[in-house]
Order: structure tokens, then sequence, then C-alpha cells
């Protein structure tokens, strides 16, 4: 079975990427970007901009599609998670749903944080983050 997943890549005025610490399976402790799954007949605008609220309490307006990955999940679940570029239009961030913490982080310190798989080499390959 196929899940369809949307996840938002935001960056700040200096840089840094948004990150949340999964608070629950899958990838519960390790830092992600936001997002989640899409409700039935959601669009990946509307399920974006849900995801980022539910988890960061912040509004975001959503850009361009930066790439698509598939993960698997329990049970034969493979995750189909499309990224979009998105900023950030207002809004504190405060972590929420399923996110245990929230943070902006630096290049350097997303090499120093326990990121969900591949992450870090996703965004880099898309051209998201400057190679290291």
């Amino acid at each position: 079975m196929r899940v369809n997943c949307v996840g938002a890549i935001i960056f700040d005025a200096s840089g840094r990427i948004l990150l949340i610490k999964r608070g629950h399976p899958p990838g519960e402790g390790l830092w992600s970007i936001p997002g989640g799954r899409l409700e039935p007949g959601e669009s990946d605008d509307a399920g974006l901009r849900r995801e980022v609220m539910e988890e960061t309490g912040l509004h975001v307006e959503v850009g361009r599609l930066a790439g698509t990955v598939d993960r698997p999940g329990p049970g034969g679940v493979t995750y189909v998670i499309r990224d979009y570029l998105a900023t950030v239009a207002g809004g504190v961030p405060v972590a929420g749903d399923d996110a245990a913490e929230v943070r902006w982080c630096s290049a350097d310190e997303l090499a120093r944080l326990p990121l969900s798989a591949d992450l870090l080499e996703t965004l880099t390959g898309w051209g998201v983050l400057p190679a290291s």
C-alpha cells in the first residue's frame, strides 16, 4: 500500500532550515523536516499547510516541489513523500502534534544531529542544501 505524504523545506532569513524532532514512530527521536500524511481528498498544498501548522505553529506559503522520495513503513506500507519549499507567512515556532521539539538549524548543526534516514543526502542531492 502506498501512503501519500508531504514535507516542508523551510529556511529563515539566515539560511537555517526548520527541523522537528519526531515524538512518535516512525522516526521517533530523529530530526526531520515538518510534514506527514495527507488526509483523504486533501491537496498537497492544503496538507502541507495543515501539517506545518500542527507540528510547528507556523503558517506557510507553499512553493515549488523540491523532490519526491519513497520510504518503507510498517506492514509493507510505502510512504510516498513529496517535499516542497515553503516560506513562513506568520506565527512563532512551537512544537505541537507529534513533534517533540522544533528548531532552526545551520548546515553545521545538521551534520551533528540524529537525522531521519537519508535526509541530509536527499536535500543536498536536490540542490536545496549546499554540498559539504
